[in-house]
């Protein structure tokens, strides 16, 4: 059910300095919220959570010191180091196994268009309610064959049973333009930017 299962401790000291010394530790300061539930914040093993860590809408199992009964919780905000990529904090969302919960999932555009044709894609990442068990890692949109002018909209969307995207069902996503047309345009746009000669 949840792609990891960590066990965690709670953090009883905060600041700076604290966290300065917890990373150092080789652990990841944490905090875990949701469903009206004061803050927890936690420390994670740091290795075990770079490998968790690696997808997006990560679904982890968090066995708390202490505690008897695990927890879920989704990974919802990741700090890095902008330099080595080390994890400097994260931020968590308690979730129970049987509710359904709004994330961001990457789209993939697979195939290939008609020959003299461009591919754009509107959006890198889409808004999806899904169970939380079963959140999809991407979502694949085909453009294979497409002619020019062709689009695709959220509600062409294949989306896996219990999946919901949230918005506008007219959204269009990808549109497949033809090449030439496009240069001729990018060539037009430059020209009106480029001051004439006086």
């Amino acid at each position: 059910m949840a792609d990891a299962t960590l066990s965690v401790q709670v953090r009883d000291e905060f600041g700076k300095g604290a966290s300065r010394r917890t990373r150092r530790a080789h652990l990841v300061p944490a905090v875990l919220y949701g469903h009206g539930m004061d803050p927890l914040h936690l420390t994670l093993p740091g290795h075990e959570a770079m490998l968790a860590l690696r997808t997006d809408n990560a679904l982890l199992e968090l066995n708390v010191a202490g505690e008897t009964t695990p927890r879920l919780a989704l990974v919802k905000q990741i700090q890095r180091d902008p330099i080595r990529g080390d994890l400097i904090h994260v931020d968590l969302l308690a979730v129970r196994a049987n509710e359904k919960v709004v994330v961001e999932v990457a789209v993939l555009v697979t195939g290939e268009s008609a020959p003299a044709t461009t591919v754009v894609l509107d959006r890198n990442t889409i808004s999806l309610e899904a169970p939380v068990t079963h959140i999809p890692e991407d979502i694949e949109i085909s453009v294979e064959g497409l002619e020019a002018g062709a689009q695709v909209a959220a509600k062409d969307l294949a989306l896996p049973e219990g999946v919901a995207f949230v918005g506008d069902l007219e959204e269009i996503l990808v549109t497949v333009s033809h090449e030439e047309v496009e240069a001729a345009e990018e060539t037009a746009e430059a020209a009106e930017e480029t001051p004439a000669a006086e």
